[in-house]
């Protein structure tokens, strides 16, 4: 038990190097979250060694640190999940968004694009609405959120729709085939800026089951035999068949179809050996650049993968000209 604790404390110490932007370096500043947000006082406590915390394996804990975040730092006011849906760490979200700005800028001549003209499609937004509500306060872009889930949809239009001026700038599409990246959520005559994806990790139900038990277990001081519900993650978010490694290959392929619609193709990978066979599709396909950004989570790295079809040249033409003054 001292050893599970030491090893905890250690990685809380480190975290996995985030974005220069990202506004999670180092610990959480508890105090002044509750000074934000009052409801995350009964959450906290002091551990062995005398720093204040939260306990990550309590799901109400996480959700009540996750609206403190988005409070302090992103001007959320309303926020909230259905029991079962993800509750993701706010920081990895965060980077996510921090690095497709930075790629962003690398095809407008190192300028990274704000306002709402910039258009983003997240793929699976989930109930949580996380992406789209950081990216419209970091950036001022606009959002599609597509998801085969009505009622996670539901959930993300309610956070939009309670928080004040959100509304012009996030939209949400039902993807009506569970099969369908694409297809359904993005229409061939749209111009997207960027899509961007956490794709489900796991290929079975047991193999999400067994990663959540072995969470809990690096969580808890005792032995956990079963993993409760709580806001681990629908089907949909953490499962699916052929895992992350078929759901990358299928969204490669349909990204082909919208070659013209899009001008960044994006998304996670959790595992770097998906790497080389996502490598080999891009090739497949002809994109015309890849690019591999590497990023921090939490305390793990993960990446980015990034594909478009467009040269240079035409990167540019999907922005605005700047002004020139005589």
């Amino acid at each position: 038990m001292a050893q599970k604790k030491q090893k905890r404390n250690a990685k809380a110490k480190t975290k996995a190097k985030l974005h220069p932007r990202n506004k999670h370096h180092g610990r959480y500043n508890l105090q002044e979250l509750i000074a934000t947000c009052p409801d995350l006082a009964p959450f906290v406590k002091t551990n062995d060694f005398e720093v204040e915390t939260i306990n990550f394996a309590d799901p109400e804990a996480v959700k009540a640190l996750n609206k403190a975040l988005l409070l302090h730092f992103y001007e959320v006011k309303n926020w909230d999940i259905p029991e079962g849906y993800l509750c993701p760490p706010i920081p990895g979200r965060a980077d996510y968004i921090h690095n497709i700005a930075d790629l962003l800028a690398k095809s407008n001549e190192g300028n990274i694009p704000t306002g709402k003209q910039i258009k983003c499609l997240d793929v699976g937004v989930g109930a949580n609405c996380v992406y789209p509500l950081i990216g419209t306060h970091e950036y001022g872009w606009s959002f599609i959120g597509s998801d085969i889930n009505e009622m996670a949809l539901a959930s993300a239009k309610l956070i939009v729709d309670s928080n004040p001026g959100l509304d012009s700038k996030i939209k949400f599409r039902l993807q009506p085939n569970a099969k369908n990246i694409f297809p359904g959520a993005l229409e061939k005559t749209e111009r997207i800026h960027v899509s961007m994806c956490n794709p489900p990790f796991y290929a079975t139900s047991g193999a999400a089951q067994a990663a959540s038990l072995k969470k809990l277990n690096n969580l808890n001081e005792e032995e956990v035999l079963e993993a409760k519900r709580n806001f681990g993650g629908q089907h949909q978010e953490i499962w699916c068949h052929g895992g992350e490694g078929r759901f990358v290959k299928d969204m490669i392929y349909q990204s082909q179809e919208f070659a013209k619609s899009c001008l960044w193709f994006t998304t996670l990978i959790s595992d770097q050996a998906y790497l080389k066979n996502a490598y080999a599709y891009l090739k497949d396909v002809e994109a015309v650049e890849v690019k591999t950004l590497p990023m921090g989570q939490g305390n793990k790295v993960s990446r980015v993968l990034a594909w478009t079809f467009h040269t240079p040249e035409k990167q540019l033409l999907w922005f605005p000209k700047k002004e020139t003054t005589v």
